[in-house]
């Protein structure tokens, strides 16, 4: 049963699947996106990290940067986001910036790890203090320019697009 508004939620639901069964088939990841915008255009990606060496070209973030490509613009408001999988935080992230109203998947992140694609470690990442991540990110300033020069650039900027 969908949880959702959207009396084409279900097919694009099955749509988003689909791609990702074909994508499977045309050496790309299990995975399938599409994005509903709010006058009902439909706009799709499928997973091609390995086919183009591309880390960031899971299916959902191919799926906005089409959408968002054809409309001319980066705000997604009004639109749905339907996934053939739970997003991974890089998605989910995405989905935030382009502003979609909801996203709706079919697998869940559990189905995802039971197939060879395990987002815990990600998950966890975010769950674990700072000073104890994998992956440190630490603050530097360089001595020649201030850190907040481009922000000070920006908001000089008569020409600036607010995001």
């Amino acid at each position: 049963m969908m949880n959702t508004t959207d009396p084409g939620a279900e097919s694009h639901l099955a749509r988003a699947v689909h791609l990702a069964v074909e994508n499977v088939r045309n050496d790309g990841g299990p995975f399938g996106a599409v994005v509903v915008d709010a006058s009902g255009r439909v706009f799709e990606g499928t997973n091609r990290v390995t086919a183009n060496n591309d880390p960031t070209a899971h299916a959902e973030v191919s799926a906005i940067r089409n959408a968002c490509a054809a409309l001319g613009t980066f705000d997604l408001s009004g639109a749905m986001l339907y996934t053939s999988c739970e997003p991974c935080p890089m998605c989910l992230a995405s989905s935030l910036w382009a502003r979609v109203d909801g996203i709706v998947f079919a697998a869940d992140r559990h189905d995802a790890a039971a197939g060879g694609f395990d987002d815990a470690v990600f998950y966890d990442y975010f769950d674990t203090p700072v000073e104890e991540r994998s992956l440190q990110v630490t603050r530097a300033v360089p001595d020649d320019i201030p850190a907040v020069a481009p922000f000070d650039e920006w908001n000089a900027s008569a020409t600036r697009t607010a995001y």
